[in-house]
């Protein structure tokens, strides 16, 4: 990094984003905002810009929050940025990614475009793709990196747990799971999921000895939680010593976390890609890293 780049953060985000500035040894400066009656956004930046702007924004709650991204990318282009960088640590519309009915947009094609006519890269993590494996192929820009937050997640889980057993909620997180248990051997298994709705989820425990373990399901994204909770409901015929939950993202939708809560769970946990109390693996010194190597 030189100085002439600058990490430009957003006010719901500034913690993270300091952090990161930090990290990276960049100085930081935040966009403000001030939102008139009638919901439209005033939006102020630094006078003086430098010529590569680092923006850290994360997109839940993304529909005012797109728009407000989109304006600063296109102001900082106008005054002569040569290169925009987006780190979204949470990044929006992306399950979307087919019609499975007639007149069904496919979010992730537009949004993805968007993206890519504003920004010359962009780095996330733990992005929800589903048909895809690359995120180049829904964000057609210079650098389109997808990173995943298995190695953090896997030393948290080491030094906060003793001989955990880990389980993926579904088919689909098997790579995923796999790859945090072989950073310190860990046990894992994968269940298997039918889902039947938003929120109607039946979770099924492949054959293992549970019993007395400190389980840990582990999964990329709580939102609703019912994944996680019909598996917590499956695991406690078991008997397990503890029962806990990391996510790389939480959003815990409505009631979820308190569902959870009442089901005794010994701890949940989630990094901090989306601001939130359980936020405990940070990942600023991961991200620092990653922008080193890759930008």
């Amino acid at each position: 990094m030189t100085d002439s780049t600058l990490l430009l953060g957003f006010p719901e985000y500034h913690s993270q984003a300091r952090r990161l500035a930090n990290a990276s040894a960049l100085p930081y400066a935040e966009v403000k905002i001030h939102r008139f009656p009638d919901g439209e956004s005033k939006i102020t930046l630094p006078a003086q810009l430098p010529k590569h702007i680092i923006i850290c924004r994360s997109l839940n709650a993304p529909n005012e929050k797109l728009l407000e991204l989109f304006m600063v990318a296109a102001n900082v282009r106008d005054q002569g940025a040569k290169t925009i960088s987006l780190i979204s640590p949470y990044l929006c519309y992306m399950r979307q990614d087919k019609a499975f009915h007639t007149g069904e947009v496919i979010s992730q094609h537009v949004i993805g475009n968007m993206l890519a006519s504003y920004f010359d890269n962009i780095l996330t993590v733990d992005a929800h793709l589903h048909r895809i494996s690359q995120l180049s192929q829904a964000i057609p820009t210079k650098k389109a990196i997808n990173l995943t937050a298995t190695e953090p997640m896997a030393h948290f889980i080491q030094k906060n747990i003793k001989q955990p057993f880990l389980i993926g909620p579904d088919e689909e997180s098997e790579q995923w799971v796999a790859d945090i248990a072989s950073h310190y051997n860990m046990d894992y298994s994968v269940a298997t999921k039918q889902r039947y709705g938003d929120k109607n989820v039946k979770v099924s425990l492949p054959d293992a000895d549970y019993r007395n373990r400190n389980i840990i399901l582990v999964d990329d994204i709580a939102s609703t939680g019912k994944t996680l909770l019909a598996a917590t409901k499956e695991l406690a015929r078991f008997s397990p010593a503890s029962v806990s939950v990391l996510v790389t993202h939480a959003l815990f939708i409505d009631d979820a976390l308190a569902e959870l809560e009442r089901e005794n769970i010994s701890n949940i946990w989630s990094c901090d890609t989306i601001p939130h109390h359980t936020n405990s693996v940070f990942l600023a010194a991961f991200f620092a890293k990653a922008l080193e190597e890759i930008f």
